[in-house]
């Protein structure tokens, strides 16, 4: 063997370790690729059916809030009802009724007024 025999076969050593080593961090970047594809795959999978309940309960509360409102407009539209049924009743019966009243209370008065005169003339 001669001197550059040797110094080729170090040269091809040394450019085989060089490579050993800048091959480790190649191959743990591809380790850290699988389990960051791993763990994007666990959260795509656990966050899709979560999406969908997510999507269904918000459908559902759209829903109910319809109701709501239906039931809500009723309420407004009953209470109208009330209202004017209420105006109307005391239109039409509070001012014969006060005025009855007011008629009772004046026969009282003249009877309580008339009942005193007889007790005090005898």
């Amino acid at each position: 063997m001669s001197l550059g025999d040797v110094a080729s076969l170090i040269a091809a050593v040394a450019f085989v370790l060089l490579v050993g080593v800048l091959a480790m961090p190649l191959v743990k970047l591809g380790r850290l690729f699988d389990e960051t594809r791993v763990s994007v795959k666990e959260l795509t999978d656990h966050t899709l059916p979560v999406i969908d309940e997510t999507a269904a309960a918000v459908a559902s509360t759209n829903t109910q809030i319809e109701r709501v409102d239906t039931i809500t407009s009723s309420a407004a539209q009953v209470s109208e009802n009330v209202s004017a049924l209420t105006s109307l009743f005391a239109a039409t019966v509070g001012s014969p009724m006060i005025k009855v009243a007011a008629f009772s209370y004046g026969a009282r008065r003249m009877f309580a007024g008339a009942a005193e005169n007889l007790r005090g003339r005898r």
